[in-house]
């Protein structure tokens, strides 16, 4: 899949002027619903980073919360390998179906732990690249690998003294800030976090 800015890549000439939209949350990464554009709905879209679809039933644009408030804020916007097919990272602002239900398949629209670490690493990531910001995170990129290893080895023996004294409460906030650290050392050395997750299920897969 690949990012796309505009309507130009999309073959919209295979099914009538539509193209199906699948909307996916962008930090959870569960599918909210689904739904079909045609190239003034994706251009509405990009413009306004709401998601606007196309109705079949009433033969006109509308947009996602356009009643209810609820509306679906654009994140990103991938286009498949057949150039006919769309999917959208959202985030939701309330329930994405009419019923009330979380997403239309009346499932919950839950955060599981890696999802968020996934979003995590994305935005240590933008942090590493905005040269313009001036945010925590941009600071240990600009002090250098060494302050960025400094900070996880302090945060491990913080970590560790919690833990050897029994307080659970102070082992869970810096077991979190050895976690942050160990995040941004590792983009630090332009790795990503899956790579580290590869050897585990490669020692696993040996057991």
């Amino acid at each position: 899949m690949r990012t796309i800015k505009n309507s130009s890549a999309i073959d919209f000439s295979k099914s009538e002027g539509l193209v199906p939209a699948i909307i996916q949350d962008a930090i959870t990464r569960n599918v909210l619903m689904l739904g079909y554009m045609n190239k003034e709905a994706l251009d509405k879209t990009l413009a306004e980073q709401k998601v606007t679809f196309y109705s079949r039933s009433k033969q006109r644009l509308w947009t996602k919360g356009e009643s209810s408030g609820h509306y679906l804020s654009v994140h990103e916007v991938l286009l498949d390998c057949d150039a006919d097919t769309l999917l959208v990272l959202v985030k939701p602002n309330g329930p994405t179906c009419h019923t009330g239900d979380d997403t239309c398949f009346a499932t919950k629209n839950e955060e599981h732990t890696f999802a968020f670490l996934d979003h995590l690493e994305d935005v240590i990531r933008s942090r590493k690249q905005a040269s313009g910001d001036h945010s925590y995170t941009r600071r240990l990129f600009d002090a250098g690998i060494n302050k960025m290893a400094q900070k996880v080895g302090e945060e491990g023996v913080e970590t560790t003294i919690e833990a050897v004294a029994g307080n659970k409460e102070k082992y869970r906030e810096e077991a979190a800030d050895l976690l942050f650290h160990l995040l941004v050392l590792t983009q630090g050395l332009d790795l990503e976090m899956r790579e580290v997750m590869d050897v585990l299920k490669a020692r696993h897969s040996k057991k």
